[in-house]
């Protein structure tokens, strides 16, 4: 099978380059020459674990190219899959779908043949059919069909989310359409991974149901969180003793400072956004999306309460800043409201992140980047964890502490313990939804 895929972003490229392992002549096309020059040399722009050498693998076994000319790129094509951004648009919350309809009218002039254009892009309920709409004004006489197939991806773990799937979700109209997406995904077909296929507009909302769903989870166990600090529960084993509920499931039920990253904040808001346009509020999901921003408020003010109401003149030395470990993105990461709001208040931070400085630099001007998470508690005042990173759970306690001026730590992921955290030195100590670590006070 010969595939387009329009877009070499996260999305687009981690799939363009799963589908060539799969054994399909694949053509990544994007506008910028920069990035694919350095896709070209191997070269990967975004941290993925184990895509580089997928890509190196498959570009040398030329199943695998890059290229800026869409039109040839289409033009030989059997599937075209439209992978490109659809950020939230300015003033509204609805999904910007400038880009697909972009993509969607060039792609239309460079068809020649029958050709199945299939979404990949995270788009709202409708949007096929506008893309449909769109094809058929720019190239009346060509003969295509359109197919909505929405990604699943987990960053840091895309690979095996797309070569081991809980489901693949195909959304068609006819039987051509179909056999050709079953084409494409034959290798997981043949190893009875579960296939949905269904009409276009339900393909569309399952995505956004299942991320509006999930980010609805994340914010109620915080929510549960700030109750169990309040009473003295711990919000580990209340998580733990959910989880064990096989109506509920154990995932996506760990406290933290909220949720972020490129899918569910701005799904949320695209949901939220569907309902109104349709009469019909999406209040749980409109309530989950105002929770989550209060919640990312409260973490700056859980660190400032650490430091006895002020971080003034104060060294901080925080640990991760993209939005979870094992990816360089910093899109909606919590560290973006936490690091300015600590800034604004006269802390000094330093930050420690093994893949977060080359966005985070940008994004978080004033703030000093260091390598070394000893070096750069040196005379610090608190440590802030912020993303677990595997390299921040096996720290020397110990050695943390005794490098520190005032040996205090917000583990806003919940990655230590009280008791590990007062024998290593720490004399402050604070969590989400645990008990604290805290000087008794004088009065």
């Amino acid at each position: 099978m010969k595939i387009a895929m329009i877009g070499t972003g996260y999305v687009g490229l981690v799939s363009g380059v799963c589908f060539s392992d799969f054994g399909h002549e694949v053509v990544c096309v994007d506008r910028n020459p920069a990035k694919i020059d350095m896709l070209r040399r191997g070269e990967v722009p975004i941290y993925e674990p184990g895509l580089d050498d997928l890509i190196v693998r498959n570009t040398e076994a030329g199943r695998l190219t890059f290229s800026g000319d869409l039109a040839a790129a289409v033009a030989g094509a059997e599937a075209v899959f439209i992978a490109v951004g659809t950020p939230t648009r300015r003033g509204d919350g609805h999904a910007d779908l400038t880009y697909v309809m972009a993509a969607a009218e060039e792609v239309a002039n460079a068809m020649t043949d029958y050709t199945v254009v299939i979404t990949k892009s995270t788009v709202p309920v409708g949007t096929n059919r506008q893309v449909k709409h769109v094809i058929e004004n720019a190239n009346p006489n060509v003969e295509f069909d359109v197919a909505s197939n929405p990604e699943f991806l987990r960053e840091g773990a895309a690979i095996d989310d797309f070569m081991r799937p809980d489901r693949v979700v195909v959304g068609v109209e006819t039987e051509r359409a179909a056999q050709i997406l079953e084409e494409i995904y034959r290798p997981l077909y043949l190893r009875d991974f579960p296939i949905m296929t269904t009409d276009l507009e339900t393909a569309e909302m399952i995505k956004y149901a299942s991320n509006a769903f999930l980010a609805t989870k994340i914010t109620f166990v915080n929510e549960i969180a700030a109750l169990c600090e309040r009473t003295g529960a711990d919000v580990k084993r209340v998580s733990q003793g959910m989880g064990l509920d096989g109506r509920i499931g154990n995932k996506f039920l760990h406290a933290g400072p909220g949720y972020g990253g490129s899918c569910f904040p701005k799904d949320t808001r695209a949901l939220a956004r569907i309902g109104q346009e349709h009469g019909l509020p999406m209040q749980i999901t409109e309530t989950v999306i105002k929770v989550n921003d209060e919640i990312r408020r409260r973490m700056s003010e859980k660190i400032v309460d650490m430091l006895d109401g002020t971080v003034a003149g104060k060294t901080i030395t925080v640990l991760g800043v993209t939005f979870k470990p094992d990816t360089d993105d910093m899109r909606e990461a919590p560290a973006l409201t936490v690091i300015p709001a600590l800034i604004g208040a006269g802390a000094k931070i330093r930050v420690v992140d093994p893949q977060g400085q080359r966005e985070g630099a940008a994004l978080l001007p004033g703030v000093d980047w260091l390598d070394d998470v000893y070096e750069a508690v040196d005379n610090a005042d608190a440590v802030v964890i912020l993303t677990e990173w595997n390299e921040f759970r096996a720290l020397d306690l110990e050695r943390l502490a005794a490098r520190m001026r005032n040996p205090a730590m917000a583990d806003l992921r919940n990655v230590y313990s009280v008791s590990d955290t007062a024998r290593a030195g720490f004399y402050r100590y604070v969590s989400i939804g645990r008990r604290d670590l805290m000087p008794q006070s004088d009065e």
